[in-house]
């Protein structure tokens, strides 16, 4: 089988192997269609080498079938169409035994940690399994995954119909949670710096401007009527957006961090402790996160073909990363099933032997 390795140095090589059948407890896909995320592109440019301590086959937002039932397993079937929570915690460190396993103080996240789906074949844990609607486009079911980041980043807000929401940071995750809010009821608005991103959020029907434009907080001001914004989603990961998000925030409203932040940023404390606010972390998704964003997909709810820029080879995941980091696309699928060759009919990485993955 072929498989994109992250080797360093900001390289994806593209190996063969022999898939290994799935062990007690597993399950074998057949993966169809990765998405490549900001955090993929974050472990390309060499921030979390120090997790990735295995074969360096990442990718988590994922869908595809069931290839092979390993022992063990009741309820799965080969052929059943399937995503992955890719979360695996210990279930014994404090955080689990508080009912808080998907923050699990030693949690595996699975194609960070541990081996990824950028692969034909992928054994997973038969507990990560989310099953498909029926009917769902495997193509949109890789969607999965980032729209349960935004299902969750929502419901931890506490966001209520009627409520105004303001999104800092109009990415792939901003312009999902912009339209998880609009669904729930929320009346919103986007905060965003690059053109092409303001362009694709309007086609999409969500009111977005440029903060840096003089009359932006003004407009924010006119329309939360002085009160500010009920809830105010930071996901730019921006040292600026965070010390000015505050400032758009109403009495006794809430600031969510979503962004990944590499080091400390500067907050507005004062604003803080004057209005009383609620600053909340929201990372990574529950599985009934998981189970609305795939409902929320089936139901046409999420607009999936507009948000998917391109479709490429699997021997062509390099292209797919360097698409996405150019800022030239909101979501980039790797079709893994699709012949590896590029357009002019060549392969696109060397291909050389591997390791078995799995």
């Amino acid at each position: 089988m072929l498989s994109a390795h992250y080797v360093g140095q900001k390289t994806i090589e593209i190996r063969t192997s022999t898939s290994v059948p799935p062990g007690e407890g597993e399950v074998q896909i057949a993966v169809a269609y990765v998405g490549i995320c900001g955090t993929d592109l974050h472990i390309l440019h060499g921030a979390m080498d120090q997790r990735i301590t295995h074969s360096g086959i990442i990718g988590h937002e994922m869908s595809g079938t069931i290839a092979a039932v390993g022992p063990g397993v009741d309820g799965w079937a080969d052929g059943d169409a399937v995503t992955v929570m890719p979360l695996a915690w210990d279930g014994t460190c404090p955080a689990c035994l508080a009912g808080h396993s998907h923050i699990c103080q030693n949690l595996d996240f699975i194609g960070i940690d541990s081996t990824g789906a950028l692969q034909e074949y992928w054994n997973v844990p038969a507990s990560t399994l989310v099953r498909l609607p029926k009917g769902m486009s495997l193509a949109h079911a890789a969607l999965v995954e980032p729209v349960a980041v935004a299902a969750h980043d929502v419901r931890r807000s506490g966001l209520t119909a009627g409520d105004k929401a303001l999104i800092i940071g109009g990415g792939p995750i901003g312009v999902l949670i912009a339209t998880v809010a609009r669904e729930a009821g929320a009346e919103v608005r986007l905060f965003e710096l690059d053109p092409q991103r303001r362009a694709a959020a309007e086609a999409l029907g969500i009111e977005v401007a440029d903060p840096r434009t003089p009359d932006a907080a003004d407009a924010i001001e006119t329309w939360t009527g002085g009160a500010g914004a009920d809830v105010v989603f930071e996901v730019s990961g921006s040292a600026a957006a965070v010390l000015t998000a505050t400032s758009f925030v109403k009495v006794r409203g809430t600031l969510v961090i979503v962004a990944i932040h590499p080091q400390p940023r500067p907050i507005d404390l004062h604003r803080v402790f004057w209005r009383e606010l609620t600053i909340v972390g929201a990372r990574v998704y529950e599985r009934e996160d998981f189970e609305r964003a795939a409902s929320l997909l089936a139901r046409g709810v999420i607009p999936a073909d507009a948000l998917i820029t391109e479709t490429v080879p699997l021997g062509e995941t390099a292209n797919a990363f360097a698409t996405l980091e150019n800022g030239r696309a909101m979501k980039v699928l790797v079709d893994v099933r699709a012949p590896s060759l590029s357009r002019s009919g060549g392969p696109t990485c060397a291909e050389r032997p591997g390791p078995a993955a799995g």
